[in-house]
């Protein structure tokens, strides 16, 4: 993102970004053109005053729609759009002359959802979720938490930003908000291709479980939608990780780049088996554990280890990002 871009991209935040009167900007962001550096307070006043809660609405509203409208965020998210309909189609062709599907042993993994996809298009969604957390949803949510603060700073926003009643402590945890709501919305683009493609080339109806039972079509959905909401939150913790590496840099670029290598790296480590004693603690390592909502009954043992492991990750990095940004001192 070009500094013209994201100057253009901060044009509607200048309510936000302007000096308050009465605040005090904060002392570690180095002066630049119309910047006033350190601390000042309107005669008269001697407290700063605090933002109100409706104008930390407006700072994640304004976070939100900056995010969103970008091109780049606009790509990610019709990529992720794709891939259901690229496997949609792949089955449709390959199961089109009444032939079944290979691949359906049971087991947590894609293969078994692919192997039903052609009785119930359902299992679209599940294969779909399978198919994009490897990869493709934590690569796009790297980017846009590498992005965060190191893509605010090379543009030459970030002290901007500051200048604002925000604080740091406050902008961090409003550009964390704004990298969550992405998850969340990236895993229902996902879902929601699925389900739109699997009902369009596929029949729906009561579905069967991995675990033999047959369910409603309706109580199908509902799992469907938790299962989307345990996608998404298995993303907080590679969320997190983005935010803090963030933070290390004033470069966009790097900050994503290396986000998106410590998931591939730590995506390798998860397969070798030398490593088994240390893999439980990777962040990835119990991703595929939402296919156990689509047994009868739910096996939450795993799915639970999972989300703690995720707030684990979120509760250290986020800590240590917050650690590492209110202290640095912004030039940029």
């Amino acid at each position: 993102m070009s500094r013209a871009d994201a100057q253009d991209d901060r044009a509607g935040e200048s309510a936000l970004t302007a000096p308050d009167p009465g605040v005090v900007m904060d002392p570690g962001v180095v002066a630049g053109p119309g910047v006033v550096a350190g601390p000042s307070v309107v005669a008269g006043q001697g407290a700063v005053r605090s933002p109100s809660p409706l104008w930390s609405l407006g700072l994640f509203r304004s976070e939100l729609l900056t995010t969103f409208r970008r091109w780049r965020t606009l790509a990610l998210l019709a990529v992720l759009a794709a891939v259901p309909i690229l496997v949609g189609i792949a089955v449709k062709i390959e199961t089109g002359d009444g032939s079944s599907l290979g691949g359906g042993g049971g087991g947590a993994g894609g293969p078994a959802f692919i192997s039903q996809i052609s009785n119930n298009g359902l299992f679209l969604v599940f294969t779909a979720l399978a198919a994009t957390l490897p990869f493709f949803l934590p690569m796009a949510i790297g980017v846009v938490a590498g992005d965060a603060i190191a893509g605010e700073s090379s543009a030459g926003t970030l002290r901007y930003l500051l200048v604002a009643p925000a604080g740091r402590s406050r902008l961090l945890l409003t550009k964390y908000a704004t990298v969550i709501t992405f998850c969340l919305a990236a895993t229902l683009v996902v879902a929601v291709s699925a389900l739109a493609v699997g009902a369009l080339l596929f029949p729906v109806g009561d579905l069967i479980t991995i675990s033999g039972t047959r369910i409603t079509y309706a109580e199908g959905l509902g799992r469907a939608l938790l299962i989307a909401l345990v996608v998404a939150a298995s993303l907080v913790g590679i969320a997190a990780l983005g935010l803090f590496v963030s933070t290390l840099t004033g470069s966009g670029i790097a900050a994503m780049a290396t986000t998106v290598g410590l998931l591939i790296t730590v995506q390798i480590l998860d397969q070798i088996p030398q490593l088994d004693a240390l893999q439980p603690y990777f962040f990835s390592h119990y991703w595929l554990s939402f296919a156990d909502v689509m047994r009868e009954p739910v096996y939450w043992d795993d799915l639970v280890k999972n989300l703690g492991l995720q707030a684990l990750y979120a509760a250290v990095f986020g800590s240590a990002a917050w650690a590492r940004f209110t202290t640095k001192d912004i030039t940029a």
